[in-house]
């Protein structure tokens, strides 16, 4: 039978041990913060913000949010930015995307200050992780490809020598995780698929490890996957259900694909927690670093 990787029992054992981590700093007068930044209203932001403030009430770091309508100026965004900046109470924050049409989303995420990327997406840290092959890094990783490795991790599932196709190019997860991959102590083979890809398919059936992440749903059939691959489902679709009357979520991962996998990412509930688990472990390691 498949392993199925639950985020919502993995993300839950991070956040008891974040929560010891926050009290022993509170114990020494240190608080830390995590910082929101939503432009606009749009309903998934909206969820996923909140979602972080509950997270960071459940495990003792304090919330700092700031909301700003859909009309707000780019001028007026980076000043925020620069409110959470200069803020001491501000451990890290996060600048929520998409940001509205017109604003220059990368000139917003360059005027964070690098040691306050709670997301680990500002092109410094970037920078230092793509530096980093090997050893220790002291600058926050970004959160949803940390938290793919954190899954895989605590299941026991050994990455060295497998080849993993990673399908979407994008920057949360496509173009980021295989700097992670790759690393020594992890070294992994890593082929990067993306819509010029001409065999997509092809390089699927090749792969022991697929992290999906296009937001296609259902895009990764039972077809492609080799026999005991290992399926990582990071796409999400708003996906119309007739019979229920209302939008439901759904992966990139069919999941009649599953049954022929040895371990696979449900869809909610697998990569969603992890990527807000390790949101809240970059916050907690960069207030442990202030401290020591």
């Amino acid at each position: 039978m498949p392993t199925k990787l639950d985020g919502k029992l993995v993300s839950a054992a991070i956040k008891a041990d974040l929560a010891r981590r926050v009290a022993a700093l509170r114990g020494r007068g240190v608080t830390p913060g995590l910082g929101t930044l939503l432009v606009g209203e749009d309903p998934g932001s909206v969820r996923y913000v909140a979602g972080k403030h509950t997270d960071c009430a459940e495990v003792g770091i304090r919330s700092i949010r700031c909301d700003l309508p859909a009309q707000a100026t780019q001028d007026r965004i980076v000043e925020a930015v620069e409110s959470l900046n200069a803020d001491p109470a501000c451990t890290g924050f996060i600048v929520q995307l998409p940001l509205p049409d017109g604003v220059d989303a990368n000139a917003v995420i360059d005027r964070i200050d690098p040691a306050k990327d709670a997301d680990g997406m500002h092109p410094y840290n970037l920078g230092e992780l793509v530096l980093h092959v090997g050893g220790a890094i002291d600058t926050p990783l970004p959160c949803t490809p940390r938290g793919v490795l954190a899954l895989l991790d605590h299941y026991g599932i050994d990455l060295a020598g497998r080849h993993v196709c990673v399908l979407g190019r994008g920057i949360t997860i496509g173009r980021t995780i295989g700097l992670l991959l790759t690393r020594r102590g992890v070294d992994a083979t890593v082929t990067l698929c993306h819509t010029g890809t001409p065999d997509v398919a092809e390089q699927i059936c090749r792969a022991d490890v697929v992290v999906a992440a296009v937001g296609s749903a259902g895009f990764v059939r039972p077809e492609f996957v080799k026999p005991g691959a290992v399926l990582v489902d990071v796409g999400v679709s708003r996906v119309w259900d007739e019979a229920a009357g209302r939008y439901r979520i759904k992966g990139d991962v069919s999941p009649e694909c599953y049954g022929l996998s040895s371990a696979y990412t449900p869809n909610p509930g697998g990569v969603g927690p992890m990527t807000r688990a390790m949101l809240l472990a970059n916050v907690v390691e960069m207030a442990e670093r202030r401290a020591a």
